[in-house]
């Protein structure tokens, strides 16, 4: 029984690759950038380590290592930065009694369009078509603000994007939500929202 549990010394193909060689190519991408390249390919380290590609593949994927992938971070200058932050999240974690928190935002030009002409529909034996141009039906904004406490969403489109329009969508708001509560809106910091008017 014993032996059951053990391949017999000396079965299957003995590996090609040592381990020197594997730690050499994890060595080279975590320390080395290629010449004339922002990161290494399968390929290239391949040929400057001389090794297959999916060889370096698979010793990329066993240490878990992506050198075509890059997170993108920024760091605030605001010295108010946590102060701000601590408010915003506050209110999404811990919207007072009493009150509504809403996540407002825009989407501006907004193209509405439509095939050049009918397409035939899906059929047996035939698939569906359209042709591949269409004509353009002007633009819209969507002006939208999501109730954090159960997922609807006041929404509305309108022709532009000044203060006028976020003026309007704010009235609208202010028609959709119970009038004893306390509204508390979230919304970036763009010009339309910092106008004198929307302040007042």
């Amino acid at each position: 029984m014993a032996g059951l549990l053990k391949d017999k010394a000396g079965r299957g193909r003995p590996a090609k690759i040592k381990a020197e060689q594997k730690a050499e190519v994890v060595r080279r991408t975590l320390e080395e950038t290629p010449e004339m390249a922002t990161q290494w390919s399968t390929r290239r380290m391949g040929r400057e380590c001389g090794m297959a590609a999916s060889t370096v593949a698979l010793i990329w994927q066993a240490h878990g290592l992506k050198p075509h992938l890059a997170r993108g971070f920024k760091l605030s200058k605001d010295k108010r930065f946590v102060e701000k932050l601590e408010d915003v999240v506050g209110l999404y974690l811990n919207a007072p009694k009493h009150a509504l928190v809403l996540s407002c935002d825009e989407k501006s030009q907004i193209q509405a369009l439509d095939r050049s002409q009918p397409g035939l529909p899906l059929r047996q034996g035939c698939v569906a078509t359209q042709t591949h141009d269409y004509k353009g039906h002007g633009t819209t904004t969507l002006f939208a603000a999501l109730n954090l406490a159960d997922g609807k969403v006041i929404g509305t489109c309108q022709q532009r994007h000044r203060h006028q329009e976020w003026l309007r969508f704010l009235r609208l708001i202010d028609q959709s939500t119970p009038p004893e509560k306390q509204l508390h809106l979230i919304v970036d910091n763009y010009a339309t929202h910092k106008h004198e008017k929307v302040r007042r």
